[in-house]
C-alpha cells in the first residue's frame, strides 16, 4: 500500500452546495473522484471563520460520518473555519458513486486499499483552497486518523498542522491476532476481499445513542448500531497501513496526537465505555504516534472516550480546548 502522487485529472469539485441533513445553516457539496466515486464536503455556511486562520478538515473514523455540529462550533468560536469530510462509501457519500474503486451500493465503507482515500482528501484540500483557505489542518479521527498521517507523509509541505483524535496505529487484540491471523488474513485479503471477517463490538455505538440512552442522535443508516462488516480486503489494507506507522513516518507538520487517560475493555457492556477508550489500546496510540515525524506532541484526555469529542463532560471540553490552545500557538 502506497499513498500515490497527488492525481489532479478527472477530480474536480461540483459547483453548488445544497441544504444538508444537520439542517439550518448547514451545508453539502460533492467531490467527484476518480473511477466514478463521490465523497463529500460538510460546513456550516454561518460560520466562516477569521481571515489569517487556517481551515480545519475533519476525517471520520470506520462505520462513521460528520454529525458533531458541537466540534464545528467550538472551532468556530475560536476563528477557525471548519469543513467536514464524508469519506467514499461513508455517510452521505453512500450511494452517490457510480463505480470503482469504492463500490459504495455494494458495500458501505468498503475499500481494499486505504491509499485510494488520498483522492479524497487531495480532492477535499483543493477544494478548500479554491474558497481561499490558503492554508489546512487535517482532523482525524480512529481510521481516519490512520489515513490522515499517511496522507500527510506522503504530501510533504501540503497542511499546517496534523491532530489526532484516539488514531488506529494497531489491532486492540491479543498477539495471536496481530501476528498469525494477520498473516491470514494478508493471504485471504487479496483473494476474497469482500468475504467477512469480524464485527465490531456494538456497545461503544449504543452508549452513544439517544435511543439507547446516550447523547448523540446519529443517523443509524449511516452509523449503524450493529455497524458495518468487517471485510478481509480493509482489514488487510489496515494491517499493512499499521506496519508503516510502526516503522516510523515523516510528517513534516507539527502532530498533535491526543488519546483517553486509559483503555477500557474493548467487548461487552461496561461502566467505563464512556470514560476510557474502550475500542483502541491508548498505549498503542502513545506509542505509534511518538514515531510520526520530529514534532509530535501527545495529550491524555482524562475520562475520554474513544471518540473524545463524543466523551461526557468535562472530558469533552478539556480535549476541544486541548486541540485549540495547540492550534492556537502552533499555526
Amino acid at each position: 500500500m502506497a499513498f500515490a502522487t497527488d492525481e489532479r485529472d478527472g477530480t474536480h469539485a461540483r459547483d453548488g452546495w445544497r441544504a444538508d441533513v444537520l439542517g439550518a445553516t448547514w451545508q453539502a457539496r460533492d467531490l467527484d473522484l476518480p473511477g466514478g466515486a463521490v465523497a463529500t464536503l460538510v460546513r456550516d455556511a454561518a460560520a466562516p471563520g477569521r481571515p489569517g486562520r487556517p481551515a480545519v478538515l475533519y476525517v471520520h473514523g470506520f462505520i462513521d460520518y460528520f454529525f458533531q455540529t458541537h466540534v464545528a462550533d467550538a472551532f468556530a468560536a475560536r476563528g477557525y473555519p471548519f469543513v467536514a469530510l464524508d469519506l467514499r462509501g461513508y455517510g452521505r457519500s453512500i450511494g452517490r458513486g457510480t463505480g470503482a474503486p469504492s463500490r459504495p451500493d455494494d458495500d458501505p465503507n468498503f475499500v481494499t486499499d486505504l491509499a485510494v482515500y488520498a483522492q479524497d482528501l487531495d480532492a477535499a484540500v483543493r477544494a478548500l483552497r479554491a474558497e481561499g483557505h490558503e492554508e489546512v489542518v487535517v482532523l482525524g479521527h480512529s481510521t481516519g486518523g490512520l489515513v490522515a498521517s499517511l496522507w500527510a507523509d506522503a504530501r510533504p509541505g501540503r497542511v499546517a498542522a496534523l491532530v489526532l483524535d484516539s488514531p488506529w496505529f494497531e489491532l486492540n487484540r491479543p498477539w495471536v491476532f496481530r501476528g498469525p491471523v494477520t498473516w491470514v488474513v494478508d493471504v485471504v485479503g487479496r483473494v476474497a476481499p469482500r468475504l467477512v471477517v469480524g464485527h465490531l463490538d456494538e456497545h461503544w455505538a449504543r452508549a452513544l445513542h439517544a435511543s439507547t440512552g446516550g447523547e448523540w442522535d446519529f443517523d443509524l443508516a449511516w452509523k449503524p448500531l450493529e455497524g458495518f462488516p468487517v471485510r478481509a480486503g480493509f482489514l488487510r489494507s489496515v494491517r499493512r497501513a499499521h506496519r508503516r506507522v510502526a516503522r516510523g513516518l515523516a510528517v513534516d507538520c507539527p502532530v498533535l496526537v491526543l488519546a483517553s487517560a486509559r483503555s477500557g475493555p474493548a467487548a461487552g457492556w461496561h461502566e467505563a465505555l464512556l470514560t476510557t477508550d474502550s475500542v483502541l489500546d491508548v498505549e498503542h496510540i502513545v506509542s505509534r504516534g511518538a514515531r510520526l515525524g520530529d514534532d509530535v506532541t501527545v495529550v491524555r484526555v482524562e475520562g475520554g472516550a474513544h471518540d473524545l469529542a463524543l466523551s461526557p463532560e468535562p472530558a469533552r471540553s478539556t480535549y476541544l480546548r486541548e486541540v485549540l490552545d495547540w492550534l492556537d500557538a502552533r499555526t
